[in-house]
């Protein structure tokens, strides 16, 4: 199959304008595609800096960028022109360190996790594993929303690992840190039969804040406010106190520190929460989303502002 020369030019102005770019289906901060998770993932633990298209958006890049590279799947990581390689190279590139060194940046932290495996939670596992065989390991996966996956599998010598009573525990490079001070449980209760994980750097639930709440907060200090909303609809309604907006992407934001206390505010209470569970799975630990959005604000703080 031949590229259009129109399509390869596209491919090549990107290439050349971004040292790194990640063909994906979807967006880093709402990935389309489990392996598209997976290198933005890997990608955003190296801190990495990278332009990113979504192919689902462009089927012509979606079917030239398969020709141009001779790569048949999505996703697709090029540096420097070159392509790397899929969601599985791009892993195992990170656990390597090779990613590090392509990209400039400094070696990975392979400090092992202090975790706590219960004995209860040990019984279980070690009979698993001699279910298995004998010759396995435990693999911890913790994702960028916390979310963990555990799974058996072959010793990694690229893993970072720890030994808990015999028990080969492994995990990733993006993972590791997310880990730290995680505990494994045995549960038999209202909760289940099973493990249980407890992670306590996972990010706690998206908060809500009134707009008589959020009003005051802002004008504080103590939160930053967020107008989800297109500029049209901005220009017909706005409230009265200092924000900030997605016109020009949400790079400036998604790279504030996480601990950073962030209100989202939309028409109607339904855009912002969804804008605040996507920086809740980002790691940003003071999520809020107004309730009601702008419309309640007109009813309950400032009724000069229209509504619409």
């Amino acid at each position: 199959m031949s590229l259009d020369p129109a399509v390869r030019a596209r491919i090549d102005a990107l290439l050349q304008s971004n040292r790194a770019v990640l063909f994906m289906k979807g967006a880093p901060a709402a990935p389309q595609c489990g392996f598209s998770a997976k290198a933005v993932s890997a990608l955003d633990a190296l801190g990495a800096d990278y332009a990113h298209v979504d192919v689902l958006t462009d089927p012509a890049i979606r079917e030239g960028i398969k020709v141009y590279g001779d790569w048949p799947t999505i996703p697709q990581l090029y540096i420097d022109g070159e392509l790397v390689g899929g969601s599985d190279i791009i892993g195992q590139m990170v656990n390597s360190g090779e990613l590090h060194a392509a990209l400039g940046l400094p070696a990975p932290d392979r400090t092992p996790p202090s975790i706590t495996i219960t004995p209860a939670a040990l019984k279980m596992i070690r009979q698993a594993i001699d279910d298995a065989g004998g010759e396995v390991a435990l693999q911890v996966e913790v994702d960028r929303a916390f979310r963990t996956r555990l799974n058996l599998g072959p010793a990694d010598a690229d893993a970072i690992a720890v030994d808990i009573d015999g028990v080969r525990v492994q995990f990733d490079v993006a993972g590791a840190r997310r880990a730290d001070g995680l505990t494994i449980d045995f549960a038999d209760d209202m909760r289940g039969k099973g493990l249980v994980i407890d992670n306590p750097n996972a990010p706690g639930p998206v908060g809500a804040l009134t707009p008589a709440e959020a009003n005051a907060k802002v004008r504080t200090g103590e939160v930053m406010l967020v107008d989800v909303r297109p500029p049209e609809e901005r220009a017909i309604a706005s409230v009265p106190v200092a924000y900030r907006t997605f016109d020009e992407g949400r790079g400036a934001i998604e790279a504030l520190p996480k601990d950073t206390a962030i209100a989202f505010l939309c028409h109607g209470g339904g855009r912002s929460g969804r804008a605040a569970e996507e920086f809740r799975a980002l790691g940003f630990r003071n999520v809020f989303n107004v309730e009601g959005g702008i419309s309640a604000w007109s009813d309950t703080v400032d009724a000069s502002i229209p509504r619409y």
